[in-house]
Formats: C-alpha cells, structure tokens, sequence
C-alpha cells in the first residue's frame, strides 16, 4: 500500500443511473488515461457496488493539481455528461491526508 500521507485526495461518491454502460466504461477509461497524465497526479483508487454506488479517490500531490485536473476542458465536458447522462446524484468531498497506513495479509 502506498503511504498517502500528505497527499491532497479528490474523494468522488456517485449513484449510477443504468444507463449507456458502454459509453459510461469508454469515457472512464478515457478519463483514467488523460489524469494520468497530468502533472501532480499520484493515481487513483476505485469501487461499485451493484447497486451503482461507486466511491473513486483520485490522489495528488497538492490541492494546485486537483484543481487544474478539475478544470481541465475535456474532464469538464466528461463531467457534464455523467450529470446530463450516467449520475443520479454525486458528491465531492477533497482534503490533505493527515495519516495513512495499512495493513497486508501475509
């Protein structure tokens, strides 16, 4: 487990709608590729359940990169799609890490 602590982590909650899964898994795709690529970005941790509840944490190095990630034109375009299209509803909550650790079955 990478050490997350002083890491500015974007924490996104969403509720899918069931909807146009190919073109929702195409632009999460895309979208995972293009903030890879971004500077200050440190990676990404994602879950669904199968009710569509989904918690995705993108990592960064300071709050500067979060917000230029959030600003980029081709993730905003992807973000009014998933309001207009794939999202019943979403929240964003983002912060530094204080404290991280973890633990691994041996």
């Amino acid at each position: 487990m990478t050490d997350r602590t002083g890491q500015y982590a974007v924490i996104f909650l969403s509720q899918r709608v069931d909807a146009d899964e190919d073109g929702y898994a195409a632009a999460a795709a895309a979208m995972g590729v293009l903030a890879a690529a971004q500077p200050g970005y440190r990676g990404v941790d994602s879950a669904r359940g199968a009710d569509g509840f989904g918690i995705t944490v993108s990592w960064w190095a300071d709050a500067e990169s979060a917000r230029a990630w959030r600003e980029h034109p081709e993730h905003a375009a992807i973000r009014a799609r998933g309001r207009a299209e794939w999202y019943e509803r979403h929240a964003v909550a983002a912060g530094v890490i204080e404290r991280a650790y973890g633990w691994t079955r041996a």
